[in-house]
């Protein structure tokens, strides 16, 4: 299973290939960041020459018995050129990072992009859905692949032409010393990285440890939980929790850090062993050939950079390889196919025409789904009707307002606008024909007025003014101080404030009154409420939604008597379907639901449900 398991997360995209996309976004977004690159590695490369250099070449001038101000003008010069080229790297290094993060940021905001437009059945696909979480773990921070990237090209280009410069410099040496150099530099990076690797293949059990700490870390404090924990006394609890957990992980970084230790005591021995070689071929080339010390220092010295390069060099493959595997998740991510056409699709303009949409022969199963949520179904709702659809939690009355909304297209039969099949338009366009409510209300911790236009352009300041008239709120923004531009929420602003449930309702009736689409469906967003409240809000949205073809849903049979036509699903297809008074008549199950929720919210609340419809 894990083999196959491997297989299955094989990345689509090589080293290679993620490298020359990365580069294309950065050309795309900030092309100073390629340039920059080259002009990092070729500072740092000169000033590992100037610093290689600088001790042997002072030296020299001693050996030759150089005149005093000979030699103290060597000693100023590469004082002077060290200066220079440090200033030179730490000037390069500063004006990296801007352009580096612009093309991190440019990528997060494409993967945002592509989650917020995607064809809506990929944002409730789990496969989906862990694809991002990996994307965004590639670009969540500084360090991570899509920025780091850059740093490791940098020490890359480094490094080789460190080690071509350094291998022309050492070419006069005897090649089995340097055959000796790199296969102790080899067999030790090789050896280290395999036990350096230990956590990498034992990563996932170190997130689990990792998942569970940031869980408590992150619930305990949520404003949320604090009445829960306080008279429940969970504190103690949680600590516990938080305590076992954090002894599992000081435990997994015990058996880590004594692995780690073998990689240290690999990398001793063998660099002890090249640099006794090399210290014993340069002594013998010192005392047979008359090597002068200056130039012993330099090819000692050379040979240990020589070493730098070539460590350098497999380590930063090793780490563009890891990275690559984490830029292939982006790549991925946002080639997720689309289910719907988008611009591809066939325009649809809102007109101010009605709009009548019908269901017809649709069956609809879930992806993995054992059983249909509805079948056989059939359903007309005409222009400028006032639809009602009720049933038990699990009838399919949120599944039919995703079919109805083109969330989801069936899985057998059509969705016809005005007899039109919706899969042939630009879906987003289709989506411009409906203003909805949903049980999740979409509250944004912004302004009241960014949340009642869904919009921060072209905003129609006599047109919010109305909607929130009409939905009843003006009191309540009168009564701020700074009216519509109140922020919503305490997360983001210190100033927010936290709205009411009948405060939200009527702001998502003035958001929905805002929009103006020419047809309106309430998913069950007054469930929350009780029964002559929800009442009393569906009155009033069909009171302001006249002219629009409405779907009311709701699991209260009683909030919706005042529709033109009432379905009741049951067993994923429409048990009943008439007016409040026809569905009674017929004694069914319509009737026997009704009589059981009377009984269950009292015959009193819902004379006053009726009697507010009667006014």
């Amino acid at each position: 299973m894990m083999t196959q398991s491997k297989k299955k997360e094989k990345p689509l995209y090589n080293l290679w290939q993620n490298t020359a996309w990365m580069m294309g976004s950065a050309w795309k977004t900030r092309k100073s960041v390629l340039f920059l690159c080259v002009a990092v590695a070729a500072g740092a490369v000169a000033l590992s020459l100037t610093e290689l250099f600088v001790t042997p070449a002072v030296l020299q001038k001693v050996e030759t018995a150089a005149p005093f101000p000979e030699l103290l003008g060597a000693v100023i010069g590469f004082a002077l050129l060290l200066m220079l080229v440090s200033a030179l790297n730490a000037y390069l290094g500063n004006i990296t990072s801007l352009g580096r993060i612009e093309v991190r940021i440019a990528l997060l905001q494409q993967v945002g992009l592509k989650y917020e437009m995607t064809s809506f059945p990929n944002t409730e696909d789990p496969a989906v859905l862990k694809k991002m979480e990996k994307a965004n773990e590639a670009m969540y921070g500084n360090t991570t692949a899509s920025e780091a990237v850059w740093t490791t090209l940098t020490d890359l280009l480094k490094n080789i032409a460190g080690f071509v410069i350094y291998l022309a410099l050492l070419s006069s040496l005897d090649p089995v010393l340097l055959i000796v150099v790199l296969a102790t530099t080899v067999v030790g990076f090789f050896v280290s990285q395999r036990i350096n690797q230990w956590g990498y293949r034992h990563r996932e059990e170190e997130s689990a440890y990792l998942k569970k700490l940031n869980y408590i870390t992150y619930k305990a404090p949520q404003r949320a939980l604090g009445k829960d924990i306080r008279i429940f006394g969970l504190r103690p609890w949680l600590q516990d929790v938080f305590d076992s957990a954090m002894r599992l992980y000081s435990d997994f970084i015990a058996r880590r850090e004594k692995v780690y230790l073998w990689a240290d005591v690999v990398d001793v021995l063998l660099s002890f062993a090249r640099n006794g070689i090399a210290y014993v071929y340069l002594i013998t080339m010192a005392l047979g050939q008359g090597l002068p010390a200056s130039q012993f220092l330099l090819y000692f010295t050379a040979i240990g950079g020589f070493t730098t390069w070539i460590t350098g060099i497999l380590a930063g493959f090793s780490t563009l390889n890891l990275q690559s595997m984490d830029l292939s998740t982006i790549r991925e991510f946002l080639e997720i196919p689309e289910l719907f056409l988008f611009e591809d699709g066939k325009p649809l303009k809102a007109e101010n025409i009605p709009y009548e949409i019908e269901l017809r022969n649709v069956r609809f199963r879930y992806p993995g789904a054992e059983q249909d949520t509805l079948h056989d179904l059939n359903l007309t709702i005409h222009a400028g009707e006032k639809l009602a659809v009720v049933g038990l939690n699990g009838a399919g009355k949120t599944t039919l307002v995703k079919l109805i909304c083109g969330f989801y297209d069936p899985t057998e039969g059509q969705v016809l606008l005005n007899g039109q099949d919706i899969r042939q338009y630009n879906r987003r366009d289709y989506y411009k024909l409906f203003t909805a409510v949903f049980q999740d209300f979409s509250i944004l911790e912004t302004t009241l007025a960014d949340n009642v236009t869904q919009s921060t352009e072209n905003i129609d300041r006599d047109r919010m003014k109305d909607c929130i008239e009409k939905a009843g709120l003006t009191e309540k923004i009168d009564s701020l101080k700074a009216g519509m531009e109140t922020h919503v929420g305490r997360s983001v602003y210190e100033d927010g404030m936290d709205l009411s449930g009948g405060e939200t309702q009527r702001l998502m009736l003035a958001r929905a009154l805002y929009k103006g689409a020419p047809i309106m469906v309430l998913d069950e967003p007054t469930a929350a409420l009780d029964p002559i409240a929800e009442n009393d809000m569906y009155l009033k949205y069909n009171q302001m939604a006249a002219g629009c073809t409405s779907v009311y849903i709701s699991h209260r049979l009683a909030s919706t008597r005042f529709c033109d036509r009432i379905i009741l699903l049951s067993d994923g297809g429409i048990a009943e379907e008439g007016t409040h008074d026809s569905l009674m008549a017929q004694g069914g199950k319509y009737t026997e639901l009704f009589g059981i929720q009377s009984r269950y919210y009292g015959k009193e609340d819902l004379r006053k449900g009726s009697g507010s419809h009667e006014e």
